[in-house]
């Protein structure tokens, strides 16, 4: 029962965060679609983990291009904002997005992955 109630507590604030993303874009005050490209840096994101999970030779180096992706990710809306492609609150929005949304993916993997398959 733990199980389904973690899984419904991630999707809860995955939706959030997809929600924030959406409002950073939509809004009638932004209505620009720029910020919706972080969502390509969350499906990256845990990809070079998943790959390396099992070679411990692998595992630096995947974690090192993971934070680089994660980085990027909140990069993005900050340089959009400075060269005035979008607009400041947009930029909150993305980046408290990026929060949320990065938390969750770390609730998924500490919720179902054991210690010894993820580090």
């Amino acid at each position: 029962m733990a199980g389904i109630k973690s899984l419904l507590v991630l999707a809860f604030a995955g939706s959030i965060g997809m929600t924030l993303i959406i409002l950073a874009c939509a809004l009638p005050a932004y209505k620009l679609w720029w910020p919706f490209f972080v969502v390509i840096f969350y499906f990256l994101s845990p990809i070079p983990t998943l790959i390396a999970k099992n070679r411990n030779e692998m595992l630096e180096f995947a974690i090192f291009i993971t934070m680089g992706i994660v980085l990027s990710s909140f990069a993005l809306p900050i340089v959009l904002a400075r060269a005035s492609v979008i607009k400041a609150g947009a930029c909150y929005l993305t980046v408290s997005a990026n929060i949320v949304v990065y938390l969750t993916i770390i609730g998924y993997f500490m919720t179902f992955y054991n210690e010894e398959t993820v580090w």
